[in-house]
């Protein structure tokens, strides 16, 4: 997929890395949709990609893609067997006709999810940071403590929580801050100082809006 079938189209996520916390990887599935691939019928990667991050746009199961096209169980870790091998090619077919069919729907990056109909998405304009798949993800920068900060995805929480009807007042800023920090790292002795500072960026947001 990366390298010969949709190489233009399409980056990879690192699972360990996901589940030990990588912000700009959760940040990624977040905003951007994603195939969960899966080995087994357990499907961690679509299980963990909805408990960090958004519900997968699409998946495949190999062990039960392979049942489908009547091929034998894969074998091997280092080295797959001619099974796997055919399981490969089944998973890459499966994967590609999803992708193409992302590819022809409009993605909103706010929501997480397919937009219904023609409407427009009014994408804040921000500056793009470049997370370790060379994927642009919406950022901006606050004031902490008189020293600039960049945030991961603070421009599309702000339009998240500004569409759930959630004020700029007191009430949202633990959730604000719990749903901020899934993405950035914030160190704890400064959590106030950020919480701060990101309310009032929130604020600020809601007003260029029209919004209290």
């Amino acid at each position: 997929m990366l390298e010969q079938l949709r190489p233009a189209d399409t980056v990879t996520i690192c699972l360990p890395l996901f589940l030990a916390g990588g912000e700009g990887d959760r940040a990624f599935a977040k905003f951007y949709p994603t195939i969960a691939v899966d080995g087994c019928e357990q499907r961690c990667a679509a299980r963990a990609t909805e408990k960090y991050s958004n519900k997968p746009a699409g998946g495949i199961v190999v062990t039960e893609l392979a049942a489908e096209r009547g091929l034998k169980r894969p074998a091997g870790l280092r080295q797959l067997d001619q099974a796997g091998l055919e399981a490969v090619d089944a998973a890459a077919q499966s994967i590609a006709a999803q992708i193409d069919e992302l590819l022809g729907v409009k993605w909103s990056r706010q929501q997480g999810a397919v937009i219904e109909g023609n409407q427009a998405e009014d994408q804040p304009q921000t500056v793009q940071a470049t997370c370790e798949c060379g994927s642009g993800i919406p950022v901006q920068e606050i004031s902490i403590n008189g020293q600039d900060v960049t945030l991961v995805g603070l421009p599309l929480i702000f339009q998240q929580f500004l569409e759930a009807g959630k004020p700029a007042s007191d009430g949202a800023r633990d959730e604000l801050m719990d749903t901020v920090m899934i993405y950035n790292p914030i160190p704890p002795a400064e959590k106030m100082l950020y919480s701060e500072s990101i309310l009032q960026a929130y604020a600020d947001f809601c007003a260029k809006k029209g919004a209290s």
